[in-house]
C-alpha cells in the first residue's frame, strides 16, 4: 500500500509540473487599464501560445466566453488534433473577474476550485486582437477574433511582448484552417 501512494505521489507532482519561464523582467506584469467585458466575450482564435502541457498537439485552437449568472463567465476552449481540421476536443470552465476596477486581471478554472490567472496585457482598441498572460511568464496567448492577423499585426504584438521581457522565440505559432475568405490556393 505504501508503494502505490508514494506512486501516486509522484505521479501527482510531476503533472503539477510547470511550463519553462519565458520573461526576463524584474518590472510587475502590467495589464491593459479597462476591459469591456461585453465587448470581450465571443470567440477568439488563438495566432501563438507558449507551449504548454494541456495544449500538446493543439491546432485550430478557439476559446469561446459568455456570460453566465452570479457574474461569472463561460469558458469554451476547443483544439483540433494534430491538425486545423483534426478531431475537436474541448475542455469547459469558468471564469470570475478578479480585479474589478479594470477587469483585465480574471481567473480560469476548468476543474474543481483550482483557479489559474488569465490577465489581459494588451488589447487592441476595437477589441481585434488580444494578449493574455500571467505573472509567472509561464503562460502566454495571442489572441484574434479573425483565424489570421496581418503583418504588421504580427509584429506589434511581437514588440509589445518583448518590451515586457518574454522570449518571443519561443512562440508557437497555432496553425488554423483557413478563413472562409481567404483566397484559393493556387
Amino acid at each position: 500500500m505504501r508503494i502505490v501512494i508514494a506512486v501516486l505521489a509522484i505521479l501527482s507532482v510531476s503533472a503539477c509540473a510547470s511550463p519553462p519561464v519565458n520573461r526576463n523582467s524584474a518590472a510587475p506584469l502590467e495589464t491593459v487599464s479597462s476591459v469591456d467585458l461585453d465587448r470581450y466575450l465571443g470567440r477568439w482564435y488563438e495566432i501563438a501560445r507558449l507551449e504548454n502541457g494541456f495544449e500538446k498537439n493543439c491546432e485550430g485552437v478557439t476559446a469561446d466566453y459568455s456570460m453566465r449568472e452570479y457574474g461569472l463567465i463561460e469558458v469554451l476552449n476547443t483544439c483540433r488534433e494534430g491538425a486545423p481540421d483534426g478531431k475537436a476536443r474541448a475542455a469547459r470552465g469558468r471564469a470570475r473577474v478578479v480585479d474589478a476596477a479594470t477587469r483585465s486581471k480574471l481567473e480560469v478554472s476548468f476543474f474543481g476550485p483550482f483557479w489559474g490567472d488569465y490577465w489581459i496585457i494588451d488589447l487592441t482598441g476595437e477589441y481585434s486582437r488580444s494578449i493574455v498572460g500571467e505573472p509567472s511568464g509561464r503562460y502566454l496567448w495571442i489572441l484574434s477574433r479573425t483565424p489570421a492577423i496581418s503583418e504588421d499585426s504580427r509584429l506589434e504584438a511581437l514588440g509589445k511582448l518583448q518590451a515586457l521581457g518574454y522570449e518571443t522565440s519561443a512562440l508557437y505559432f497555432t496553425r488554423q484552417p483557413p478563413s472562409p475568405d481567404d483566397p484559393p490556393a493556387e
